[in-house]
């Protein structure tokens, strides 16, 4: 059974990390989404509700589970036996960003095994902290992340 975990924030998920999560899950037997708390990082949304949105999300993917990583991922890897990383990748930036984190857990644990995962291209412009921006200002987020998400953020912003 190949298991496979993509990591991130999802403060808040877009539709470029729903794309990312439904092809992945095509490929693996097993697919771990892991909600990162990083306690140096300033969220919009709770760790619970970055949960319950993502769990939402995914009902519907019967291989892809969600659970909360407040640790380095390469432990969280290593107690849970998940080999692989996926990572989205939207351009040269975030492969540059992502290539060195790759590097590092590769260097803390030989073992871990990085697939990066290019976004389908209408997802190519989608970053989570403009679409937080956009809502602020009440800006119109349909496009870019699922109508779940759209209504978080509208009560985030009232």
């Amino acid at each position: 059974m190949l298991k496979a975990a993509f990591p991130g924030s999802f403060d808040p998920p877009t539709l470029g990390h729903l794309n990312i999560i439904r092809r992945a899950a095509d490929i693996f037997d097993e697919l771990v989404v892991v909600v990162a708390e990083n306690r140096q990082k300033k969220y919009l949304f709770s760790a619970e509700e970055r949960i319950s949105m993502m769990k939402g999300l995914i009902a519907d993917r019967k291989n892809v589970t969600v659970e909360l990583c407040d640790s380095l991922i390469v432990d969280f890897l290593q107690k849970r036996e998940i080999p692989l990383l996926v990572r989205g990748v939207r351009g040269v930036d975030d492969f540059s960003y992502e290539f060195e984190l790759s590097m590092m857990n590769k260097a803390l644990d030989s073992r871990i095994e990085t697939i990066f995962m290019t976004t389908d291209p209408e997802y190519f412009v989608l970053r989570s902290s403009s679409i937080k921006e956009l809502a602020s200002f009440h800006g119109n987020v349909a496009g870019m992340v699922p109508p779940l998400v759209a209504e978080a953020l509208a009560k985030k912003f009232k």
